[in-house]
This record gives C-alpha cells, structure tokens and sequence, in this order.
C-alpha cells in the first residue's frame, strides 16, 4: 500500500484570523502550510515554486478567488483549490466548482473537516502526477484502455471521485469489474477506509446472510461467537458485491432496507447495528430482465442503478489488445523472475484477431503461459496455445458453410473493386499465404516439413515463403 506524502498548502485570504486558524490547524496534521493576503503574491509564489493545494477565499479586495482559480488553471491546470466561502456566496462557490475548483469549503467551517478536506485534495493531486493508468493497490493490475469506450469508463471514474453514490457495473466474465470497482473506491472521499468485496455466485445461499449482516453468539449451530459481517467491516468504506444477480430474493429485501436505513440485525441479533458503506455492485447478466423474470426486486435495482459503468469486451476494443498483452508479459516476468518475453509483430497481430471470450482475464493467463512455456525471447505464432484459435474458430465458423471462404472472398474483391482498389492479388495472395502457413504450423506444433507436407509445398518452399512473410 502507498502512504500520501505529507504535502505543502498555501492559504489566500484577507482575513488574518482565517489564515492563522488554517496554519495553526494544518501544522498540527503535518503539512507545511505558507499564507497569503491577496492573490496577487500567489501569482507572485507561483513563479519559483507549486504547493500540492491551494485554499482561498473567494471575496478579496482587488484579485477575488474566481479570478485566481481562472489565472491558476492556465498556469497549473492539475493543481487543486479548494474555494472557501460563506453560505450567501454558494451560487458563486458552484460556479468556481464548474471553472475547475477542486471543492469549496463554507464558512463557518469545522477545522476537522477542513483539514481532511486539504488531505484529499493533496492524495488527488500526489495521484494525478504519477502515469496516467489507473493504479490500484493490492494484487490486482492496472486498467488500461485507449478505446474510446474505456476512456469512458475512465471519465466515469474521474467524476464520480468527489461522490460516495452507489454504482452498478456491468459486463461479461473477465473484463475488470473488480478493478473498477477499487478504482472507484481509491478516487473517493472513501479511499483512506476498507474496501470489501464479496462474490454472490462463490458462497453457498444459506450463508450469503450470514456473510453480510454477521452473526450472534448462538444464532444457529456452530455460530459459537459473535461475527461481524461484511457491512460492519466496510463501515465508512465501500462494499463490493460482486455478481449481484445471483443475490437470493429474501436476502435483497435485507439488502434493500439497509440501502434505505443505514442499519441491519445481525443474524439472531436484536440490536440495530449502524453502518456508512457505500454499495458498488457488479454483473454479468441483464438485471433488467431478471427484474421482469420476478428473479430480481425492481425497487432494488433502481437504489444500485444510480450510476452504471459498462465494461466492453475484449473484442469491442481490439485495439487495446497489443498493449496489455505486452503490459501483461511484464508483469508475468516480474513475477516469476525472468526476463519479459516480446511479441512478434505477426503474433501481435493474430492476438488482436482472436476471439477472447474470456476477456482481459484469458489474455492476462495466456501471457503468463507464454512467459513460462514460449521456447524462446520472442514469441511466435506457433507458441500460442492451440485452443485460442480453436474457440475464434468455433466462433467464425459455427454458421458457415463447406464453401463459405470461397463467398466472403468474392464478396470482399467486389467490395474492394467497387471502391477503386487495384492489384487485388498481390494484396490478397500474401494474406492468404500467411493464414495458410500460420494454421500449418499451429496444427503441427511448429515443425515446419511436416506443416510444408499439409500445403502441398516442399520443405524448401515453405521456408522461401516464411522469409518472403516476415514470419521467420
């Protein structure tokens, strides 16, 4: 786990009995705090040096905090203020919020909440100078998307960062929905407390209450002392419930009043046990039509589904796939050891083909097979294990007919030709022989006489083509 670094905050505002609280309040956190009359000697400090957050009031004689924020963002757009304001003035807090403020802290304030307040903004700002992947703790790895439909997922994220609101996650097996959910948790008012998870479909549904609310000494046999349930462990925090659609019906109704109360009975408990979670959940399956099979409470669904994030898969963002490949052999390498394996252009290329009805999941278990079974630094075609292609191919091929390559090829040269391209053959007799070769080889585990023997060719042939293709 990484601990924020102590930071460094500067505090505009006319007003010295402000400025000497603040100082006073935010050297007892720690944090090295320097004071300012007026905006002007900001502007002046921000020549030579950057604090982690800037606080200012927003009515100051001459330069007024919107004016700062306004000539602060053209200079150090990343760096965080934090507007202070009395409560006449929250129209204009508001509007400093949507000019790019961090937050706005209104006076009177309780010191407490001031100085948390400045700690989070200094953890965002610590956060946003490190690489631009998102970075979670514990085991799991990095999101990484450049398709237009992750940078969505990241937007998501980045404005939900101020907000503790429930959110619904959906997308198939194996496309990141628990390391979106930590995303959300890191990039909260939350971040600094516990993040639980719990997996609906991996606990047997006699025991998924018990998992949640906790239990009683003596509540059923073999309930010998008093457990806390995943909600008491998440208080102040997030709860992530994974596989939410596979939630008992008894138990969602349990669910549904402590979303509406903010308490719950243990199991065989009497005493209302309070609790401040935030509830992120997650699924694979349509909700909406579990709603109307009566599988799943509507009025459920409607408290989780405030905010959803859906996850593409991986065959909705080819264009991913060559750098967590490459992401993924990295972080096998480091774990076992080794140096990282490289892929060959051509293998690059047929893994971005590939069907992945696994997901991110099935890319990131190949790479680490790779790592360990891929005979040499760089990995080729023939190392790619068989039942990759198999699954694309059960995939392409389950409507086709015996001459079904024979129609797409006629339908694409008509496509191509009504369209003006030209040399159709030498482009396409390439691309053929390549398609050929690599089925070959993968169906005779790389020996190359015996691949030559299934195409018809002659050793010697095949290997004059596999330099002619660059597949050497």
């Amino acid at each position: 786990m990484t601990f924020m670094q102590r930071g460094i905050v500067w505090v505009v505002d006319d007003d010295s009995s402000i400025r000497w609280v603040l100082e006073r309040a935010l050297a007892g956190a720690g944090l090295t705090c320097t004071t300012f009359e007026n905006g002007a000697e900001v502007l002046e400090a921000l020549a030579s040096k950057t604090p982690d957050v800037l606080l200012s009031d927003i009515r100051m004689p001459g330069m007024d905090g919107l004016a700062l924020l306004k000539q602060i963002k053209q200079r150090h757009p990343m760096l965080p203020v934090i507007i202070m304001t009395a409560h006449s003035d929250l129209d204009a807090a508001v509007s400093a919020y949507q000019q790019g403020a961090f937050d706005y802290l209104p006076k009177p304030f309780d010191i407490d909440e001031a100085v948390a307040l400045v700690e989070r903004a200094i953890s965002h700002y610590q956060e946003q100078q490190q690489p631009r992947n998102i970075q979670l703790n514990g085991p799991t790895t990095d999101i990484i998307g450049e398709a237009p439909a992750m940078q969505d997922v990241f937007r998501i994220i980045g404005r939900l960062s101020r907000s503790s609101i429930s959110v619904l996650i959906n997308g198939e097996s194996g496309t990141g929905k628990e390391l979106v959910a930590h995303a959300l948790h890191r990039h909260s008012p939350r971040a600094k407390a516990p993040f639980i998870a719990l997996n609906m479909a991996a606990i047997p549904k006699d025991l998924i209450e018990s998992e949640l609310f906790g239990h009683e000494k003596g509540a059923f046999t073999g309930a010998n002392t008093i457990r806390q349930g995943r909600f008491e462990q998440a208080d102040g925090g997030t709860l992530f419930l994974d596989e939410i659609g596979d939630m008992p019906l008894d138990v969602q109704t349990r669910l549904l009043r402590v979303l509406a109360d903010g308490q719950f009975y243990r199991v065989g408990g009497y005493a209302p046990v309070k609790v401040d979670v935030r509830i992120i959940a997650a699924t694979h399956q349509n909700l909406e039509q579990r709603v109307q099979e009566g599988k799943f409470r509507e009025d459920l669904f409607h408290r989780l589904n405030v905010i959803r994030v859906h996850l593409p898969p991986l065959r909705e963002r080819r264009e991913d796939i060559p750098r967590l490949a490459r992401h993924f052999l990295q972080v096998a390498a480091r774990e076992l050891g080794v140096e990282a394996k490289l892929l060959h252009p051509e293998t690059e290329a047929a893994l971005t083909r590939l069907a992945w009805p696994g997901n991110v999941r099935q890319l990131e278990n190949t790479c680490r097979w790779l790592t360990v079974m891929a005979a040499g630094q760089e990995v080729l075609i023939q190392d790619l294990p068989g039942e990759l292609f198999e699954s694309t191919v059960a995939e392409s091929t389950s409507q086709m007919q015996p001459d079904s390559w024979a129609t797409l090829l006629a339908q694409w040269a008509d496509r191509a030709l009504r369209s003006g391209h030209q040399n159709l053959l030498s482009e396409a007799q390439p691309e053929l022989e390549r398609t050929l070769l690599t089925t070959a080889l993968r169906h005779t585990q790389g020996h190359k006489q015996e691949a030559a023997r299934l195409l018809g060719w002659g050793r010697n042939t095949l290997t004059r083509k596999l330099k002619e293709l660059g597949m050497e």
